[in-house]
């Protein structure tokens, strides 16, 4: 690997720091869709369950003792639903505190695609870059030599496509883990619309039952 490394040359340098960062974000938004994987539909009847045996207290007691996106999401839609019980304009303030602390958590989710995106787009054109540059100075080496030695030619042409073998082995898993995270976040997004819509729903009717 290291032989390797030193005969790609200047351009595995910063192919080397699209793979840390490629792997960093990777671990990342791996651990963090972890913290994630509660289910929104079932998290919404605990809350509902813990509501209808304690109040909004128990409810939000409950979603404090679990630090995920979705509880995020309903502390603040809670803690609104209980200084505001009483307003007519209720579900515009419940929607609102959904939408602002929903927007905050969104932004969480994605953080980091991004970057992979770019990591999986850029990689490839730094190993471009440097097999180009690579075969530019595998001419000279014949120029300089005065002579068509196949040796040397070959030599030349396959240090310089060392770095484009480098690159797309740091683009493909990149490319790869943008695609699984993007489509485990938007199933999760639909999923926390869902459960805050039922949320809102349930606690309009509660008002409106006189609960």
């Amino acid at each position: 690997m290291l032989d390797l490394f030193l005969r790609g040359k200047w351009a595995m340098w910063p192919l080397l720091l699209a793979a840390i960062i490629c792997i960093a974000y990777i671990l990342e938004r791996f651990f963090t869709l972890l913290r994630a994987r509660v289910n929104p539909g079932l998290f919404v009847k605990q809350v509902i369950s813990a509501y209808e045996e304690g109040g909004v207290e128990a409810a939000i007691t409950l979603c404090n003792q679990n630090p995920n996106p979705v509880a995020k999401i309903f502390t603040p839609t809670l803690e609104k639903f209980e200084k505001y019980r009483s307003s007519s304009d209720l579900k515009t303030v419940l929607e609102e505190a959904i939408t602002s602390a929903g927007s905050v958590e969104l932004a969480f989710l994605d953080r980091g695609m991004l970057v992979l995106a770019a990591v999986a787009g850029v990689a490839p054109l730094i190993g471009f870059l440097g097999t180009v540059s690579g075969m530019i100075n595998a001419f000279d080496a014949i120029v300089l030599a005065g002579t068509i030695d196949p040796t040397l030619v070959a030599q030349g042409i396959s240090e310089a496509l060392i770095t484009t073998a480098t690159g797309l082995i740091i683009a493909i898993p990149a490319s790869s883990a943008h695609v699984f995270f993007t489509s485990r976040i938007n199933t999760y997004t639909r999923s926390m619309e869902q459960a805050s819509n039922y949320l809102i729903d349930y606690l309009l009717e509660e008002v409106e039952k006189g609960g």
